[in-house]
């Protein structure tokens, strides 16, 4: 029995796309039999067939007409074609209320309106509410991080509902559009940060004399650990840093070469080159 008592389709069906499908069935949110997705690849619709069994088709506009909660899951660069095969179509009607999510990053939600409102009268448009979504690949493991912002026609019980889904593979946040690309630069390709971080620890566990594999293993559990008394401490991570770094220490002998270096100014300067980044994609 689903939670919401709602059918939701997938329209593209790569990873992000079977990360919210997995969550979705293992938390019981949706119920396999209220599924559908499409995909260009009959490989993967065969996969998420056979590991979910969820229906599974290649007809994108099906996916959309039958279902009340509809997941853009493609590449942002195929959800302009994606998107008006759609709305062009013959049988292209909105009588019942649907509820649009796109994931595809930089497409904001005036390209999305503009490519699926073109067609319809005002009261249509009012039944078609979308919503757009910042997640991150944690998601493929339920631990994401999403952002997530309604257009004018999204009820509290329509954005509720989507939370609802994002939350079945980690947090979700609610934020105005203007701040998505700011999202996107933090936590969207934070992940990206974090794995460049553990790569540098490991090369240089392995330059000071460990093994790879030895290597790996501490720095995988330090950062966990790390992130573990964060969430759990009532400290600030500067504080938590200071307790680690005595005077004269080791710590404190690392942290004159990262600030010799900039490090900590460098990432925060990353950090708004990506948010930079995604504002022109957006244009």
């Amino acid at each position: 029995m689903s939670i919401i008592n709602k059918k939701i389709g997938f329209i593209g069906a790569g990873n992000m796309g079977e990360a919210f499908v997995g969550a979705l069935i293992r938390t019981g949110i949706f119920s396999p039999s209220m599924i559908d997705a499409s995909d260009i690849s009959e490989k993967r619709l065969d996969v998420l067939k056979k590991t979910y069994g969820i229906s599974v088709m290649q007809n994108n506009f099906k996916v959309f007409s039958e279902c009340e909660i509809i997941v853009i899951a493609v590449k942002p660069q195929h959800i302009y074609q994606v998107l008006s095969q759609i709305s062009e179509h013959k049988g292209y009607r909105i009588s019942n209320r649907k509820i649009v999510v796109s994931i595809a990053a930089g497409i904001t939600l005036r390209k999305i309106e503009n490519l699926l409102y073109n067609s319809l009268d005002n009261g249509s448009i009012e039944r078609l509410p979308i919503i757009r979504v910042m997640p991150n690949t944690p998601a493929l493991v339920l631990a994401g991080m999403s952002g997530m912002s309604a257009n004018k026609y999204a009820r509290p019980e329509d954005i509720e509902k989507i939370k609802i889904i994002l939350e079945a593979t980690g947090k979700v946040v609610e934020f105005k559009e203007e701040d998505l690309d700011a999202v996107t630069a933090l936590s969207g390709s934070g992940p990206a940060y974090v794995f460049y971080i553990a790569e540098a620890m490991i090369e240089g566990g392995i330059k000071v004399g460990l093994e790879p594999d030895k290597a790996a293993m501490l720095t995988l559990s330090t950062i966990q650990g790390a992130i573990k008394l964060m969430e759990e401490s009532n400290e600030s991570p500067g504080i938590l840093r200071r307790k680690v770094t005595s005077p004269g220490g080791t710590t404190e002998a690392a942290f004159k070469v990262l600030e010799k270096n900039r490090v900590k100014q460098n990432l925060i300067e990353a950090i708004a080159a990506a948010a930079r980044r995604s504002k022109e994609l957006s244009q």
